[in-house]
């Protein structure tokens, strides 16, 4: 389970605050990706935070307005389909990261974030693997980060419901594959992802072999 270790080792040594950084949405097909950033007092800390694919929907959405109530600050950044499309998805990735740092009210001092690939953030940073499930900053933010996506895919339901988001969040499940095939590409896909591209110019053309390594292969990760 997540604890405040990682942010006590750095707060012995500088003054904070440190903030917990991490991302939603990778992966998808369609949507842009989310970043959150968020500060927490370990004694206000919620009770309940771990990584956000640990949780169901109903605990992401209780612990969500608890987060947003407790902490000391929470910065939500995103980075569009078009930013993603020109950019590729991990620099459009980093980029959401370091506006979800900008936006936090109160100045972080240290980042704290999901992975192993340190962004170029407004303020010194470090990396920690599965960070998620180890660091209460971070679980905080993949919580924000994950229920703020989702949200924004569950609100573009209405106008493209063919292609199954308010359960698949834009990940690339057989539904959406399936939908993809028989209904084509709406603005909100993304045109640099494979599945998307081959519907959109060929598995074969030359667009593809000039792109190729532009191209992200995705797996389903809801």
């Amino acid at each position: 389970m997540p604890h405040y270790r990682y942010e006590s080792q750095y707060l012995k040594t500088a003054p904070g605050p440190v903030a917990g950084v991490d991302e939603a949405g990778r992966g998808p097909l369609a949507g842009p990706v989310v970043a959150a950033a968020v500060i927490l007092e370990r004694r206000r800390a919620p009770k309940g935070l771990n990584d956000s694919k640990q949780l169901t929907h109903e605990a992401r959405e209780a612990l969500f307005p608890q987060i947003m109530e407790l902490a000391i600050a929470v910065g939500i950044g995103e980075a569009s389909v078009d930013e993603i499309d020109l950019i590729n998805i991990r620099q459009a990735t980093h980029m959401a990261m370091a506006r979800a740092v900008r936006a936090l009210s109160v100045a972080a001092a240290f980042a704290l974030v999901d992975g192993n690939d340190a962004p170029a953030l407004p303020c010194p940073c470090d990396t920690l693997v599965g960070g998620d499930g180890r660091s209460l900053s971070i679980a905080a933010a993949s919580i924000v980060a994950k229920v703020t996506r989702d949200r924004m895919m569950m609100s573009l339901h209405d106008a493209h419901p063919h292609y199954g988001w308010l359960t698949n969040k834009g990940y690339g499940t057989e539904e959406h594959l399936a939908a993809l095939s028989r209904h084509g590409v709406t603005p909100h896909h993304r045109r640099s992802f494979a599945p998307v591209h081959h519907i959109l110019w060929g598995k074969k053309s030359k667009d593809s072999i000039l792109c190729g390594a532009h191209l992200e292969d995705t797996s389903v990760t809801l």
